[in-house]
Protein backbone atom coordinates (compact mmCIF):
# COMPACT_ATOMS: atom_id res chain seq x y z
CA UNK A 1 0.00 0.00 0.00
CA UNK A 2 1.29 3.28 -0.64
CA UNK A 3 1.74 5.14 2.51
CA UNK A 4 0.71 8.38 1.51
CA UNK A 5 -2.80 6.72 1.55
CA UNK A 6 -2.73 5.34 5.01
CA UNK A 7 -3.95 7.78 8.09
CA UNK A 8 -0.97 7.82 10.94
CA UNK A 9 -0.90 9.33 14.23
CA UNK A 10 2.05 11.94 15.02
CA UNK A 11 3.29 13.53 17.47
CA UNK A 12 5.98 15.63 16.80
CA UNK A 13 8.49 17.02 20.20
CA UNK A 14 9.61 20.66 20.28
CA UNK A 15 13.01 19.24 19.08
CA UNK A 16 11.71 18.20 15.80
CA UNK A 17 11.37 14.73 15.79
CA UNK A 18 9.12 11.67 16.57
CA UNK A 19 6.87 9.34 15.87
CA UNK A 20 3.80 7.97 13.74
CA UNK A 21 1.64 5.05 13.89
CA UNK A 22 -0.58 3.85 11.61
CA UNK A 23 -4.60 4.84 12.61
CA UNK A 24 -7.46 2.43 12.39
CA UNK A 25 -10.58 3.34 13.33
CA UNK A 26 -11.79 6.15 16.21
CA UNK A 27 -12.94 4.46 19.03
CA UNK A 28 -14.30 7.12 21.04
CA UNK A 29 -13.55 10.74 20.93
CA UNK A 30 -15.22 13.66 22.84
CA UNK A 31 -13.95 17.01 24.51
CA UNK A 32 -14.39 16.77 28.26
CA UNK A 33 -14.61 20.17 30.69
CA UNK A 34 -10.44 19.41 30.65
CA UNK A 35 -9.17 17.87 27.43
CA UNK A 36 -9.55 16.16 23.81
CA UNK A 37 -10.16 12.36 24.77
CA UNK A 38 -9.32 9.91 22.24
CA UNK A 39 -8.92 6.18 21.84
CA UNK A 40 -8.30 4.58 18.41
CA UNK A 41 -7.51 1.10 16.98
CA UNK A 42 -3.87 1.08 14.73
CA UNK A 43 -3.14 -0.80 12.02
CA UNK A 44 0.33 -1.87 14.27
CA UNK A 45 1.19 -4.28 16.78
CA UNK A 46 0.55 -1.47 19.65
CA UNK A 47 -3.11 -1.79 19.55
CA UNK A 48 -5.26 0.70 20.83
CA UNK A 49 -3.62 4.04 22.17
CA UNK A 50 -5.12 6.28 24.28
CA UNK A 51 -4.37 10.21 23.84
CA UNK A 52 -5.24 13.60 25.86
CA UNK A 53 -4.71 16.54 23.80
CA UNK A 54 -3.24 14.85 20.85
CA UNK A 55 -0.33 13.57 22.91
CA UNK A 56 0.13 9.99 23.34
CA UNK A 57 -0.94 8.66 26.68
CA UNK A 58 -1.06 4.79 26.66
CA UNK A 59 -1.09 1.73 24.06
CA UNK A 60 -2.25 -1.53 24.61
CA UNK A 61 1.51 -2.90 23.41
CA UNK A 62 3.74 -0.71 25.15
CA UNK A 63 1.64 0.26 28.61
CA UNK A 64 3.53 -2.28 30.35
CA UNK A 65 6.66 -0.25 30.28
CA UNK A 66 5.06 2.55 32.00
CA UNK A 67 3.20 1.15 34.27
CA UNK A 68 5.35 -1.69 35.72
CA UNK A 69 8.13 0.93 36.63
CA UNK A 70 5.91 3.36 38.47
CA UNK A 71 3.89 1.06 40.23
CA UNK A 72 6.57 -2.07 41.73
CA UNK A 73 10.09 0.29 41.77
CA UNK A 74 8.75 2.31 44.75
CA UNK A 75 6.13 -0.36 45.99
CA UNK A 76 9.26 -2.68 46.63
CA UNK A 77 11.09 -0.35 48.51
CA UNK A 78 8.36 -0.57 50.72
CA UNK A 79 8.70 -3.70 53.72
CA UNK A 80 4.74 -3.40 54.05
CA UNK A 81 2.45 -0.93 51.89
CA UNK A 82 -1.04 -1.11 52.88
CA UNK A 83 -2.46 2.05 51.87
CA UNK A 84 -1.98 3.77 47.83
CA UNK A 85 -2.61 7.06 46.87
CA UNK A 86 -2.43 6.97 42.75
CA UNK A 87 -2.74 10.79 41.34
CA UNK A 88 -3.98 10.73 37.64
CA UNK A 89 -3.90 7.98 36.26
CA UNK A 90 -7.51 6.98 34.91
CA UNK A 91 -6.24 4.49 32.45
CA UNK A 92 -6.39 2.44 35.24
CA UNK A 93 -2.77 0.60 34.51
CA UNK A 94 -1.20 1.63 37.47
CA UNK A 95 -3.92 0.99 39.94
CA UNK A 96 -3.82 -2.89 38.12
CA UNK A 97 0.11 -3.06 38.99
CA UNK A 98 -0.16 -1.95 42.72
CA UNK A 99 -3.29 -4.53 43.56
CA UNK A 100 -0.49 -7.67 42.18
CA UNK A 101 1.18 -6.63 46.03
CA UNK A 102 -0.87 -8.77 48.24
CA UNK A 103 0.12 -6.25 51.56
CA UNK A 104 -2.21 -3.55 49.86
CA UNK A 105 -5.65 -3.22 51.78
CA UNK A 106 -6.52 -0.11 49.66
CA UNK A 107 -5.54 2.29 46.91
CA UNK A 108 -7.74 5.55 45.41
CA UNK A 109 -7.31 6.91 42.82
CA UNK A 110 -7.56 10.89 42.77
CA UNK A 111 -8.42 11.66 38.39
CA UNK A 112 -9.66 14.91 37.58
CA UNK A 113 -11.06 13.76 34.21
CA UNK A 114 -14.05 11.64 34.77
CA UNK A 115 -14.53 10.82 31.40
CA UNK A 116 -10.78 9.31 30.82
CA UNK A 117 -12.21 6.31 33.44
CA UNK A 118 -15.10 5.65 31.92
CA UNK A 119 -13.66 5.87 28.28
CA UNK A 120 -10.62 3.46 29.00
CA UNK A 121 -13.17 0.75 31.36
CA UNK A 122 -15.14 0.69 28.11
CA UNK A 123 -12.49 0.18 25.22
CA UNK A 124 -9.05 -0.28 27.29
CA UNK A 125 -9.99 -3.13 29.46
CA UNK A 126 -6.76 -4.99 29.59
CA UNK A 127 -5.56 -1.97 31.01
CA UNK A 128 -8.19 -0.67 33.39
CA UNK A 129 -9.32 -4.43 34.30
CA UNK A 130 -8.57 -3.43 38.37
CA UNK A 131 -10.90 -0.41 38.48
CA UNK A 132 -13.91 -2.01 39.50
CA UNK A 133 -11.50 -3.86 42.31
CA UNK A 134 -13.45 -3.37 45.74
CA UNK A 135 -9.83 -2.62 47.36
CA UNK A 136 -10.45 0.49 44.59
CA UNK A 137 -11.72 3.74 45.39
CA UNK A 138 -12.25 6.30 42.77
CA UNK A 139 -12.36 10.33 43.30
CA UNK A 140 -13.10 12.38 40.25
CA UNK A 141 -11.54 15.32 41.91
CA UNK A 142 -8.91 17.95 41.48
CA UNK A 143 -5.41 16.07 43.69
CA UNK A 144 -4.37 19.33 44.20
CA UNK A 145 -7.26 19.95 45.86
CA UNK A 146 -7.44 16.86 47.39
CA UNK A 147 -3.94 16.51 48.70
CA UNK A 148 -4.62 19.73 51.05
CA UNK A 149 -4.53 18.83 54.57
CA UNK A 150 -3.77 14.88 54.28
CA UNK A 151 -1.80 13.96 56.72
CA UNK A 152 -0.07 10.85 57.36
CA UNK A 153 -2.43 8.75 55.51
CA UNK A 154 -0.48 6.63 52.74
CA UNK A 155 2.37 4.34 52.76
CA UNK A 156 3.27 4.87 48.88
CA UNK A 157 2.07 8.30 46.38
CA UNK A 158 2.59 7.69 42.68
CA UNK A 159 2.03 10.85 40.72
CA UNK A 160 0.54 9.10 37.45
CA UNK A 161 0.49 12.96 35.52
CA UNK A 162 -0.09 13.92 32.17
CA UNK A 163 2.66 16.62 31.33
CA UNK A 164 3.41 19.86 32.74
CA UNK A 165 0.13 21.61 30.89
CA UNK A 166 -2.99 21.96 31.01
CA UNK A 167 -5.21 19.99 33.44
CA UNK A 168 -1.35 18.67 34.88
CA UNK A 169 0.33 21.63 35.47
CA UNK A 170 -0.63 22.15 38.63
CA UNK A 171 1.01 19.16 39.69
CA UNK A 172 4.64 20.14 39.14
CA UNK A 173 4.66 22.81 42.19
CA UNK A 174 6.56 23.08 45.47
CA UNK A 175 2.94 23.31 47.36
CA UNK A 176 1.87 20.57 45.69
CA UNK A 177 4.76 18.32 46.63
CA UNK A 178 4.85 19.34 49.68
CA UNK A 179 1.15 18.24 50.35
CA UNK A 180 2.29 15.36 48.90
CA UNK A 181 4.89 15.09 51.44
CA UNK A 182 2.85 15.48 54.34
CA UNK A 183 0.21 12.75 53.43
CA UNK A 184 2.94 10.28 53.74
CA UNK A 185 3.36 7.59 56.74
CA UNK A 186 6.68 7.20 58.16
CA UNK A 187 8.69 5.35 55.81
CA UNK A 188 6.45 6.65 52.65
CA UNK A 189 7.82 6.68 49.34
CA UNK A 190 6.80 9.27 46.16
CA UNK A 191 6.70 8.12 43.23
CA UNK A 192 6.46 10.79 40.40
CA UNK A 193 6.93 10.46 36.44
CA UNK A 194 9.57 13.08 35.14
CA UNK A 195 9.15 13.62 31.64
CA UNK A 196 12.00 12.23 28.97
CA UNK A 197 15.45 13.20 29.81
CA UNK A 198 16.12 13.43 26.48
CA UNK A 199 13.74 15.43 24.77
CA UNK A 200 11.85 17.26 27.95
CA UNK A 201 15.47 18.40 29.31
CA UNK A 202 14.51 21.84 30.84
CA UNK A 203 11.22 20.73 32.43
CA UNK A 204 13.18 17.52 34.41
CA UNK A 205 15.69 20.61 35.49
CA UNK A 206 12.94 21.95 36.80
CA UNK A 207 11.24 20.05 38.46
CA UNK A 208 14.02 18.18 40.30
CA UNK A 209 14.58 21.67 41.53
CA UNK A 210 11.76 21.75 43.25
CA UNK A 211 11.52 17.75 44.71
CA UNK A 212 14.84 18.58 46.19
CA UNK A 213 13.27 21.61 48.27
CA UNK A 214 11.04 19.32 49.86
CA UNK A 215 12.33 15.96 49.92
CA UNK A 216 15.58 14.87 51.88
CA UNK A 217 15.85 11.74 49.45
CA UNK A 218 15.42 12.46 45.68
CA UNK A 219 16.98 10.27 43.12
CA UNK A 220 15.47 9.24 39.93
CA UNK A 221 15.27 5.97 37.97
CA UNK A 222 14.83 5.00 34.17
CA UNK A 223 13.19 2.71 31.93
CA UNK A 224 12.52 2.61 28.26
CA UNK A 225 9.26 3.54 26.67
CA UNK A 226 8.84 3.05 23.13
CA UNK A 227 5.98 5.19 22.33
CA UNK A 228 6.90 8.00 24.55
CA UNK A 229 9.32 11.08 23.67
CA UNK A 230 12.58 10.13 22.93
CA UNK A 231 11.62 6.17 23.59
CA UNK A 232 13.17 7.13 26.96
CA UNK A 233 11.61 7.83 30.60
CA UNK A 234 12.55 9.22 34.20
CA UNK A 235 10.78 8.84 37.82
CA UNK A 236 11.81 10.80 40.36
CA UNK A 237 12.13 8.32 43.50
CA UNK A 238 11.23 11.09 46.93
CA UNK A 239 11.27 9.71 50.69
CA UNK A 240 11.51 11.50 53.70
CA UNK A 241 13.39 8.45 55.26
CA UNK A 242 13.79 5.52 52.69
CA UNK A 243 17.21 5.62 50.29
CA UNK A 244 16.69 3.81 47.23
CA UNK A 245 18.08 0.16 46.73
CA UNK A 246 17.80 0.13 50.30
CA UNK A 247 15.28 -2.71 50.13
CA UNK A 248 13.58 -5.46 48.30
CA UNK A 249 11.15 -8.04 49.38
CA UNK A 250 11.86 -11.55 48.14
CA UNK A 251 8.82 -12.75 48.40
CA UNK A 252 6.60 -10.56 47.10
CA UNK A 253 9.39 -9.73 44.27
CA UNK A 254 9.52 -12.78 42.87
CA UNK A 255 5.65 -13.27 43.17
CA UNK A 256 5.18 -10.43 41.33
CA UNK A 257 7.91 -10.74 38.56
CA UNK A 258 6.09 -13.59 37.52
CA UNK A 259 3.43 -11.61 36.24
CA UNK A 260 5.66 -8.52 35.15
CA UNK A 261 6.82 -8.34 31.35
CA UNK A 262 9.63 -6.28 31.94
CA UNK A 263 9.91 -5.91 35.59
CA UNK A 264 12.16 -8.18 37.88
CA UNK A 265 14.82 -7.64 40.52
CA UNK A 266 17.75 -7.05 38.18
CA UNK A 267 15.88 -4.54 36.21
CA UNK A 268 15.02 -3.34 39.51
CA UNK A 269 18.32 -2.32 40.58
CA UNK A 270 20.16 -1.39 37.63
CA UNK A 271 17.07 1.01 36.60
CA UNK A 272 19.25 3.25 39.30
CA UNK A 273 22.27 3.54 37.38
CA UNK A 274 22.14 7.03 35.25
CA UNK A 275 23.70 8.29 32.01
CA UNK A 276 26.23 11.53 32.47
CA UNK A 277 24.03 13.90 30.67
CA UNK A 278 21.13 12.89 33.10
CA UNK A 279 23.45 13.36 36.51
CA UNK A 280 24.39 16.53 34.66
CA UNK A 281 20.81 17.68 34.67
CA UNK A 282 19.77 16.92 37.93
Amino acid sequence: MNLTQEKFYKEITPNGYGIAIKQGDMLFSEQSEFQKVEIFETNSTLGRVLTLDDLMMTTEGDEFHYHEMIAHVPMMHHKNPKTVLVIGGGDGGTVREVLKHDTVEKVVLCEIDGMVIDACKKYLPTISCKLDDPKCEILVEDAIEYIKNKKNLFDIVLIDSTDPMGPGEGLFTEEFYTNVKHSLKEGGIVCAQSESPFANKEEIRKMYALLKKVFPICSTFTSNIPTYPGGYWAWAFCSNSVEPLSYWDERRGNEITKTCKIYNKEYHNARFALPNYLKELL
